[in-house]
């Protein structure tokens, strides 16, 4: 873990992952920077007493996967039958 700095002595560090670990008290008086580290990729572990009791980073991406058109080719067989209704079931539902 290599100590980043803080504010007024109070310790941040940034663990070997990458990650800054910070306590409550600094995380409360410098919100607003944390935040714009994390939306910009960062992961902030918080912690109080040295356990970490949060974590705060970015959502992950909500783009749906994008459809690939013919990915299933060959997969699919529809039956010889599909679009002929039995006659009994359209005499039912004509009553």
């Amino acid at each position: 873990m290599k100590t980043i700095g803080g504010h007024s002595g109070v310790v941040v560090a940034k663990t070997p992952s990458g990650s800054i670990r910070v306590g409550v008290r600094e995380l409360r008086g410098n919100l607003t920077r944390y935040l714009r580290e994390a939306s910009q990729g960062a992961s902030i572990l918080v912690t109080s007493q040295d356990t970490i009791i949060a974590e705060i980073r970015a959502p992950a991406p909500s783009t749906p996967a994008r459809r690939q058109p013919g990915a299933l080719r060959g997969q699919i067989r529809i039956a010889e039958d599909f679009d002929t209704f039995p006659d009994a079931m359209l005499d039912a539902m004509e009553r």
